[in-house]
């Protein structure tokens, strides 16, 4: 009886694994092959249509025990189908609309595996050689976009070793927290005795300037990401203060002068504020205009945080919506949402390029000073060169390109509003202004009822819609026709109750009106069987 072949440790072995490919008819070779040929298909093949539930899959990744032996090639790549493609989320579906990610460009799979195979670290120049160039040309596109200084600044500061126009980091978190650290260190800056918050800490620098207290002001719609920040920064989250959005979801800026001031009574320092440009919940933007003004009157740094809504600037047809960003002292974007690049790729931008000189630091061994390491101006050291991936799709895509993409998905999210609106059984929550709104669903018999209710019948109707907008919300995402995500809002219309609503971001080019319109249909069918539904809603109809 023939016995199973096992894949055994041995210098042959692994100089394989390091050197010969898999062959032709291996199962990787062929997953290659097919992802190569049409990535839409292989997803659409491959991952399972009905959600398979967490602690059933978390059975195939049970054990805690690093295998002693070895395993071939193609028999991990069979069990990763099997375990892991089959029951991954299709982000790339037209019809998953719930969340920033979507279809990537088909030619940044080869380009990718290309990077992936050159594995340069862009923390320094001697393993990133050409990479520090282009990732220092990207930064300088992207602030050219923002902030459109000269071609001599440029010509200056682009490739300068003595500073960075920005930095790129996995993400929003991660620029959101190089922002406010930029901005800490510059307020308690070196000053007589004083060596600097970077040298002698927080409290020395407190005890030098005669502050009581740092604070961040931030719209009350601001990303959970800058709680994280003032937490490192030993601000504090409390110090992290929302201020009342008006029924645009956009900040009160006369509300956020009021504080200011008031802080500036107690002898606390307003360190930075922020605006946000494009909230994760609604989508909208801040006045940009009145907060750099405000910040000019108080004195602080002032950070946008266009991680969602930055990529607005390469359309000419909607880059008014943003004015004021040029004033910002930083800004946050993020090529993984709006830019249509691979998970991974985040950057700040700065207007001063001697910002970056607050965190500048240096090692002998690897951060030289005088060298151009972009390492000596980041948060994060070792990273991988997803600039390329950036660098590629501005300029496969172009500037045109890419205001067709943000036109069409503006476009897109004001007709699914449309549908939303002349549909008696839904209702608009928030009118769109970039491709991300909010709506619920509410059948008109309901509706009746809350304009016809006591306080106490209207609130116990707002409680039962909560829950029926979630339990419907996870029907729809269990039976895996279409995705789209949920949220909490306090509009005015529910009293200004927290109240859970469906959201959708329309940024997929893949996803057409015929699609939006099924998505609503499911949401009838799904709200006629719903359980929640008969249990407490229909006793109101």
């Amino acid at each position: 009886m023939d016995q199973k072949r096992c894949a055994v440790a041995s210098k042959e072995s692994l100089k394989r694994i390091f050197t010969v490919p898999e062959a032709p008819d291996s199962t990787l070779s062929k997953i290659e092959l097919e992802i190569s040929s049409n990535l839409a298909g292989f997803l659409n093949e491959n991952i399972a249509a009905i959600e398979k539930p967490l602690h059933e899959i978390e059975k195939d990744f049970q054990s805690a025990v690093i295998p002693e032996d070895p395993t071939f090639v193609s028999a991990y790549a069979q069990d990763i189908m099997e375990q892991l493609v089959a029951h991954s989320v299709h982000t790339a579906a037209p019809s998953f609309i719930g969340h920033m990610t979507s279809a990537l460009p088909h030619f940044l799979l080869p380009l990718s595996k290309l990077m992936v195979g050159l594995n340069q670290n862009l923390v320094k120049i001697e393993t990133s050689k050409a990479f520090t160039p282009l990732e220092r040309q990207v930064l300088g596109m992207m602030h050219h976009l923002a902030y459109g200084q000269e071609d001599s600044f440029y010509s200056k500061w682009m490739h300068s070793a003595k500073t960075s126009l920005g930095a790129f980091c996995s993400g929003g978190t991660v620029a959101n927290i190089t922002a406010l650290w930029i901005a800490r260190n510059r307020l308690l800056k070196p000053d007589g005795d004083f060596r600097g918050i970077g040298a002698q800490g927080l409290i020395a620098g407190m005890l030098h300037y005669g502050y009581k207290g740092l604070a961040v002001l931030i719209s009350e719609r601001g990303h959970y990401s800058l709680g994280k920040s003032v937490d490192l920064l030993g601000i504090g989250r409390d110090n992290l203060i929302g201020i009342k959005t008006c029924e645009n979801n956009k900040v009160d800026v006369g509300a956020m002068r009021e504080k200011a001031r008031e802080l500036e009574s107690q002898g606390i320092k307003v360190m930075a504020i922020i605006g946000v440009a494009g909230t994760t919940e609604t989508g909208n933007i801040d006045p940009l205009d009145e907060m750099a003004d405000l910040a000019q009157d108080i004195n602080c740094h002032f950070h946008v945080d266009a991680a969602w809504g930055g990529a607005t600037l390469l359309s000419n047809t909607h880059r008014p919506l943003l004015k004021g960003i040029e004033r910002a002292d930083s800004i946050t974007i993020d090529a993984h949402k709006q830019m249509y690049v691979p998970m991974g790729a985040g950057l700040v931008l700065f207007k001063d390029p001697a910002a970056t000189d607050a965190i500048e630091h240096h090692a002998e061994y690897i951060l030289r000073k005088g060298s151009k390491d972009l390492g000596s101006h980041t948060l994060e050291g070792s990273r991988p060169g997803m600039a390329m991936l950036v660098h590629a799709c501005l300029r496969v895509i172009g500037r045109k390109g890419y205001e067709m993409l943000i036109d069409r998905s503006i476009k897109k999210a004001h007709y699914f509003a449309d549908l939303i609106k002349a549909d008696e059984d839904f209702e608009l929550i928030s009118e769109p202004e970039l491709c991300l709104l909010t709506y619920r669903y509410v059948p008109k018999q309901i509706k009746q009822a809350i304009a016809d209710a006591d306080a106490a019948t209207r609130l116990d109707i707002f409680a039962s819609l909560n829950r029926f907008t979630a339990s419907m919300q996870k029907r729809q995402r269990e039976s895996g026709r279409s995705f789209v995500s949920r949220t909490r809002l306090t509009p005015s219309k529910y009293d200004n109750q927290p109240t859970v609503v469906f959201r959708v971001v329309l940024a997929n080019p893949l996803t057409s009106g015929a699609i939006l319109k099924e998505i609503l249909a499911e949401q009838k069918e799904l709200a006629a069987t719903d359980p929640v539904f008969k249990k407490y809603l229909r006793k109101y109809m």
